[in-house]
């Protein structure tokens, strides 16, 4: 372990006796004196094999106590790591960018929980890594909820084994209404447009069939129907030997039924492979489990929260303003 880090506990982390906490927390050794930026982001680069182990152990590493106050310092950390960036192609939040590497998280007002799922889960092209930066820490709510996707996965099978089973085997479909242009209103309003990057309908169903989605044109014709699947909603974790609750059923069935006016479009927001309605109260079950085994750790400013999105859900809560948290997806 290099010297500027020192793991540290802090009161929402998750214990058990088998398992390391969750997520493990870094801080700087107080035996130094206080790093500098350039300080941090070297000590990234030289430590990246630890800092990558820990990732693999725990799934989640929050940097707690490092000298970062804006965007451009954010974006100076996600470089250090030398990680590719992922594309957000055919995602559903509003998200703009802000410097480099850097977008805002999902844009939608605060007042709306964002429920629990894996960036991209639905697309072939899905990042690795998520990166979270808190610029300016909520007045009040507004956490992160992260949970691990293994126990989600043996929490359903052990209370709704059949229809994991039919998870399995089946997969999920995703059925999204999207406008011409970006809603902010909504956590799912992105519009076809920045979806896809064109505002030219043909490019736009083009791009779409490469990521293994149709679109369907609607109404007036500027709105369209995206269909996505069916997409395995469990997968096998190879490098821990662990199946996964890999997809965000969750959220496309709980966003769309907050979303007003749009409810009867979207009563299929999430459906079994072969189109069926998924049963509300298994969803809702997941919801509880997936709350029940979460930790939610309140944002300070200049928190860095790094997740392997291959094995960690998150999430959203509620919150009072002011709130910037910042996002960056790579490979």
């Amino acid at each position: 372990m290099g010297e500027l880090f020192r793991e540290t506990e802090i009161p929402n982390q998750k214990r058990s006796p088998n398992s390391p906490p969750f997520p493990a927390v870094l801080s700087p050794n107080p035996a130094l004196s206080p790093p500098s930026l350039a300080i941090f982001t070297s000590a990234i680069e030289s430590q990246k094999p630890y800092l990558e182990s820990l990732l693999h152990k725990t799934g989640a590493i929050l940097f707690r106590g490092f000298p970062l106050d804006n965007a451009s310092h954010f974006n100076s950390v996600v470089e250090s790591f030398g990680f590719a960036d992922q594309p957000y192609n055919g995602g559903a939040a509003p998200r703009t960018h802000v410097v480099g590497h850097v977008y805002t998280a999902n844009e939608s007002p605060p007042h709306e929980n964002i429920s629990f799922h894996h960036e991209l889960a639905y697309s072939p092209e899905f990042p690795t890594k998520l990166f979270f930066f808190c610029e300016v820490e909520p007045a009040s709510g507004g956490e992160t909820p992260i949970v691990l996707s293994h126990v989600v996965y043996e929490r359903m099978k052990e209370k709704h084994p059949e229809f994991v089973e039919r998870l399995e085997e089946e997969g999920l479909v995703y059925n999204r209404v999207m406008g011409e242009e970006d809603d902010p209103s909504s956590a799912i309003g992105r519009g076809w447009k920045s979806t896809f990057g064109t505002a030219d309908k043909m490019v736009a169903g083009q791009r779409a069939a490469k990521l293994g989605m149709k679109l369907e044109w609607i109404k007036d014709g500027s709105s369209a129907r995206i269909i996505m699947g069916p997409i395995p909603a469990i997968k096998y974790d190879r490098p821990r030997d662990r199946k996964i609750w890999f997809n965000g059923m969750v959220a496309a069935y709980t966003i769309s039924r907050d979303d007003n006016g749009q409810s009867d479009e979207l009563t299929k927001a999430a459906a079994f492979g072969n189109g069926d309605p998924l049963p509300s109260d298994i969803v809702y079950d997941c919801l509880q489990i997936m709350e029940e085994e979460s930790v939610a750790i309140p944002w300070q400013k200049g928190d860095v929260l790094l997740i392997d999105n291959c094995v960690v859900l998150h999430a959203r809560k509620i919150f009072t303003p002011p709130r910037r948290v910042l996002a960056a997806l790579c490979k």
